[in-house]
């Protein structure tokens, strides 16, 4: 059968797929690029020395990445006994064969001989490196030939795209001043600590940062900044106590507060996931396994093809920093399972663990202009980031209790012999609430209250004791609740606490604070000063421009007023000489 009379059979929405998931997959290419699949991987590999690169298309590392290896294998190509073979692996959609090679970020390189493992490259993934590496590894007998520039291409050298950068190249820490400061939140990817020498906390965490700066080493920068020699810059990146830790993205995606647990695993699980890709393609038969990993997670489901909701959605996920993930299909089952038109786009947000159906859905419509779409769909995101229900503990307090979108959160604090029982009823009160569909961000919680006892007296005036406390805190504004819509003290059952949410949202019952009237005062008075020194700083011409202003007013209305006191008393003394 003809070539052109076979395709002319075909469906012609499965040749528009088929091209659409082409282009998404494949890598843009300017040379003959090799791309390895399961079924000829280890037969291709098992001769000769193999350089290959696993690499997903949703990766930013990979797409900047992407010029120097094509120029990397074009080189190659030109050699006439080159001694080495170059070949790609798309993680995206080969996933397993992935794993099964141990790939645990993008890009990775790994070096094969005769089939076998040797090595994953480590080093920079600058131009000169990765030749000098090709050069060491190739088989014996090769001569590698530098790549001659004529004198065109050697004039217009320097006008041409500098290769993908690396990030922390030597796996160590940077100190950062005002200028390298800057540098580094402009050109982003950075996770940095703002601390003080003499605090204990920082110098408990300095050793760890060290280690973290080693092990992401090429993937991500670790730096740290010394509040006590440079104030200025702490004061604008609004350090309020020490150790601070921030990520910034880069390319005006601004930066989030790292708020979770400070031990080596936490922060690398952290730092892993803001240099993941920004979105991973899910297979149908995965969805299940995806969503009981993770407390959260989104998939967007999208024709496959209009890709202006992927872009939409990569764009507006920035502000998650790689957590929860963010998952993307075309698949016509996932459509069929949840019940979305084919032509619809959607963003389902998928919680506790729960695959039956998703906590959350925000159909993907075309705001007139574009920030206004990608705000709404960051909030969105934001809002739905933390799970229904969740301990709350030292590891994830920061993450709840300062989460950005300022929910309301119920927290029954029990003693260890009834932490269990407590935390099964809290998780069937939170199911009932995310049934219910109700209007409004709540996060339902437990802790432990021999542990937190001191906390929950100070903020919530709890004591200790056998009874489990339940109250609603709106910790944003530094309020509580601690009675329904009855007046009725809240008890640990879905009518009391349903009640307090309502009453709570609704403002029908009264709140406490959580702190005194003198702390209350000194906090504003602190956030007025604040204030005043922010704004001192962002405009100092403009506000001494002002006070010299309000200077020359008080000037001229004391003279003035003192002109009419003289030229009255002259008045009287005029008078009194004429009686």
């Amino acid at each position: 059968m003809q070539l052109h009379t076979l395709f002319s059979q075909l469906p012609c929405s499965l040749l528009i797929s088929s091209l659409v998931l082409a282009v998404i997959a494949a890598p843009v290419e300017s040379v003959e690029l090799q791309v390895l699949t399961p079924d000829d991987f280890q037969e291709t590999i098992s001769k000769g020395v193999w350089f290959i690169e696993h690499f997903s298309p949703y990766c930013g590392h990979c797409r900047r990445f992407a010029p120097t290896w094509e120029q990397l294998v074009e080189e190659n190509q030109k050699q006439q006994n080159p001694g080495i073979h170059l070949a790609q692996v798309n993680c995206a959609i080969h996933g397993d064969l992935c794993n099964k090679n141990k790939v645990d970020g993008y890009p990775q390189m790994n070096l094969y001989r005769d089939g076998e493992f040797v090595e994953t490259f480590k080093k920079s993934r600058e131009i000169d490196v990765l030749r000098e590496y090709l050069t060491a590894h190739a088989e014996a007998g090769f001569v590698a030939r530098t790549p001659e520039l004529t004198a065109a291409e050697d004039r217009t050298a320097a006008e041409l795209p500098l290769p993908s950068k690396t990030y922390n190249p030597t796996g160590s820490v940077s100190a950062l001043d005002e200028t390298s400061f800057e540098e580094m939140i402009k050109e982003g990817h950075a996770f940095i600590k703002f601390y003080a020498p003499w605090c204990g906390h920082c110098k408990k965490l300095a050793p760890i940062w060290v280690q973290l700066a080693k092990q992401m080493r090429d993937k991500l920068n670790i730096a740290e900044v010394d509040c006590e020699a440079h104030s200025s810059i702490c004061r604008s990146q609004g350090i309020s106590g020490y150790p601070m830790l921030f990520y910034y993205g880069g390319n005006g995606s601004g930066k989030t507060e790292y708020s979770g647990g400070r031990k080596l695993e936490q922060l690398k699980a952290f730092a892993e996931k803001v240099s993941g890709p920004a979105v991973q393609e899910l297979k149908d038969e995965n969805l299940e396994d995806e969503v009981t990993a993770h407390p959260v997670i989104y998939l967007l489901l999208h024709p496959a093809s209009d890709n202006k909701p992927l872009n939409q959605v990569v764009e507006a996920s920035h502000v998650l920093f790689g957590s929860p993930p963010v998952y993307v299909s075309s698949s016509p089952s996932l459509y069929d399972r949840f019940n979305v038109p084919p032509s619809t786009s959607l963003v389902l947000a998928f919680k506790d663990r729960d695959f039956s159906a998703p906590a959350a859905t925000y159909p993907l419509s075309h705001f007139s202009n574009a920030n206004d779409r990608k705000d709404h769909l960051s909030n969105w995101l934001l809002r739905n980031r933390l799970p229904t229900n969740m301990p709350l503990d030292s590891d994830s307090f920061q993450e709840v209790m300062n989460a950005p979108h300022k929910p309301l959160v119920v927290i029954a604090a029990a003693s260890q012999v009834d932490l269990v029982r407590t935390a099964d009823t809290i998780k069937e009160v939170a199911r009932r609430w995310k049934d219910s569909k109700a209007e409004g961000d709540v996060v339902f919680t437990w802790m432990d209250a021999d542990k937190w006892s001191s906390w929950l007296k100070s903020m919530y005036g709890i004591k200790a004791g056998s009874a489990v406390h339940v109250v609603v805190a709106n910790h944003s504004r530094l309020v509580y609740y601690d009675t329904d819509q009855h007046g009725e003290k809240i008890k640990l059952s879905a009518n009391s606490i349903l009640s307090a949410i309502s009453g709570a949202l609704s403002g029908t019952t009264p709140y406490k604070h959580s702190e005194n009237i003198v702390e209350r005062l000194a906090r504003y008075l602190n956030d007025k000063l604040v204030a005043i020194e922010s704004l001192v700083s962002h405009h100092p011409w403009g506000v001494t421009s002002f006070i010299l202003a309000a200077v020359v007013c008080i000037v001229l209305f004391l003279k003035r007023l003192m002109s009419e006191e003289y030229t009255l008393a002259d008045e009287l003394a005029r008078k009194a000489r004429l009686d």
